[in-house]
């Protein structure tokens, strides 16, 4: 496949001086300098010799790129990098440590309140940066199929990594933009994707090959579990997940794509310390817009779609389920199928075996679709017609759990094709590569579920063992209580976080941010503060009993009512109770 775009810089050196950064590019043959005045903000290119030599210097491996927060503007550089392997020949790396460094010397020009808003605004966007899974490449495009790129002009081959990439999986493009505009500049700039990377050397029958599963996160309608459900008016699904298996062996390449991405049309399910808020479908927009608007895209992108629905068909689930496949049939659109199937049904009672019932129900469907392959020339013997978009709830553990088994189905016909397997072998009978497989495809889960929903999935033991257990069924328990707090009590700051990050909310330098200030009413305060002692008085009660039963009946009966009484009053007022996103406005998000 033609590579010749123009790549980034590999190797960089940050000089700093207290007027100027000086961003040295030590690739072979490389005379370029970035500089950037740190009083004008500036950005333009110069040469070695105008680095000083009072300079303090120290090795960075990329430009995340540029932020103005109250303080004034900060370079975010990568500072350290993990290997995670070749990709045809290109080194992919995984940002593991990143700095934030201020144009300004000194914070004196700020007010207290401006100091400590500069101080949040900082966290926000460590936070983000802190969680795992951003990726990069100084060479290779990691923001496209393998059946993109091979479908693309002379003209796109040429362009830079930052002017060619698909902007859906940039995750940095908001901090991107002055190099963006400056074509000089773009060998300097760094396009980052989040989610998650793969690549495993494997052999089977003494065949060497290397096995890839790449998911790029979506950054439009991007978010947390509870916070961002449905699409936005331009049809972007919260959630959106493009994951990418390729197989490559003697030179030839196939890939298989597959999409997770929210039920789409407009709903929320905001939380209210319940442990399942019931989703809200909205009454007041009208849905086919949004809900054309995103399958029209996703067409375009991907071709003929088949609609995997996994949610329940009863509970607050089903009206869901309901107005999804109400809308596919209103479409009437011959390129898209609905199929709906009701996992936690169909697989209760630990029946992990029925989820062949619906491999099997759409194999015709994957057949039609089939996979990219190019040969060691260059030469596209196949493309994938169609993908699979698979949803629940949350999009992540059922739905990774029905992802990996249509992978493994598309993979034993690829590697069949290639001469990897022999005829009548099974994936499943390669103990090896088995493990290799279901272990890579459940960390896949939990990288996508820390990233939306802040624990690891659920259902990993039958992804990673092929069998549900006792274990697995604890871990999912214990995961499920550390959802429940942090989508109650921490989500809120972590939305902040991301629409921040993205630039869903600017920051104007000198301004204090006042949605920071939000004063929570005084019995947000009190009222839990009432339940615990009244909780405690009831508990007291019961071990230091008074001289009479009745006198300790009566305590008893009356801390507790006041202990329960709180409870409801607070569960009743959820919403209120909840971290709740200060900087972007609900109605928004919705």
């Amino acid at each position: 496949m033609r590579v010749n775009m123009v790549t980034t810089y590999e190797h960089l050196k940050l000089h700093t001086t207290p007027e100027k950064f000086y961003v040295e590019a030590c690739d072979d043959g490389s005379d370029d300098v970035l500089s950037i005045d740190r009083v004008s903000t500036e950005i333009t290119l110069t040469a070695k010799k105008d680095i000083p030599a009072s300079a303090v210097t120290k090795d960075i491996y990329g430009i995340i790129g540029t932020v103005r927060l109250v303080a004034g503007m900060y370079l975010i550089v990568i500072t350290k990098k993990k290997k995670v392997g070749d990709l045809f020949g290109h080194a992919i790396w995984k940002a593991t440590d990143v700095d934030l460094i201020s144009y300004k010397k000194t914070m004196l020009h700020l007010t207290d309140i401006q100091m400590q808003d500069n101080k949040t605004l900082l966290s926000m966007i460590n936070n983000v940066l802190s969680t795992d899974g951003f990726y990069f490449s100084p060479t290779y495009d990691l923001t496209h199929t393998l059946q993109r790129l091979a479908n693309t002009s002379p003209e796109f081959q040429e362009m830079s990594l930052l002017e060619r990439a698909d902007q859906r999986f940039v995750w940095n493009g908001h901090f991107l933009r002055e190099f963006s505009a400056q074509p000089e500049l773009h060998r300097f700039a760094c396009p980052v994707v989040h989610g998650f990377i793969v690549v495993h050397p494997c052999s089977v029958n003494g065949k060497y090959f290397n096995w890839i599963l790449i998911s790029r996160r979506s950054c439009f309608r991007a978010g947390v579990r509870y916070y961002i459900r449905g699409i936005d008016s331009e049809g972007h699904a919260a959630n959106f997940v493009e994951t990418e298996q390729i197989v490559q062996y003697s030179g030839s390449k196939a890939s298989f794509v597959q999409t997770r991405g929210s039920i789409p049309f407009f709903w929320s399910q905001r939380p209210n310390l319940r442990y399942k808020p019931k989703p809200q479908i909205s009454k007041t927009v009208n849905h086919m817009d949004g809900f054309q608007r995103h399958f029209d895209s996703q067409i375009i992108s991907y071709g003929k779609q088949v609609v995997l629905n996994l949610v329940n068909q009863k509970g607050s689930e089903k009206p869901l389920e309901q107005a999804f496949s109400k809308m596919v049939s209103s479409m009437n659109n011959g390129m898209i199928r609905y199929i709906a199937f009701d996992f936690h049904k169909e697989c209760s009672h630990m029946r992990w075996d029925r989820l062949q019932i619906l491999v099997d129900q759409v194999a015709p469907l994957q057949d039609e679709f089939g996979y990219f392959l190019v040969d060691a020339d260059g030469t596209v013997l196949s493309q994938q017609e169609g993908t699979f978009r698979s949803n629940c709830m949350d999009c992540l553990d059922r739905t990774n759990v029905i992802q990996s088994l249509l992978a493994r189905r598309s993979l034993q016909a690829q590697l069949q094709r290639m001469g990897v397997l022999h005829v009548g072998q099974k994936i499943e009978e390669q103990e090896k590569f088995e493990k290799i497989y279901k272990n890579s495809w459940a960390d896949n889960a939990d990288a996508c579920a820390k990233q939306y929903a802040g624990t690891g999935a659920l259902k990993t033991d039958y992804t990673r063992t092929g069998k549900r257990t006792w274990w697995g069924l604890l871990m999912d328990g214990w995961n499920s209580l550390i959802r429940y707090y942090r989508n109650n009590f921490s989500d809120g700051f972590r939305q902040d976080s991301i629409d921040l990050f993205l630039g869903n909310y600017a920051v104007e330098e000198g301004d204090s941010t006042s949605s920071l200030h939000v004063q929570k009413d005084w019995k947000f305060l009190a009222l839990p503060i009432i339940m615990v002692v009244a909780f405690s008085m009831c508990i007291i009660c019961l071990l230091m009993a008074g001289e009479t039963w009745t006198e300790t009946l009566a305590y008893v009966l009356f801390w507790g009512t006041a202990s329960i009484g709180t409870g409801f009053i607070i569960l009743y007022n959820g919403k209120d109770f909840v971290d709740s996103p200060k900087l972007v406005q609900k109605e928004k998000m919705d």
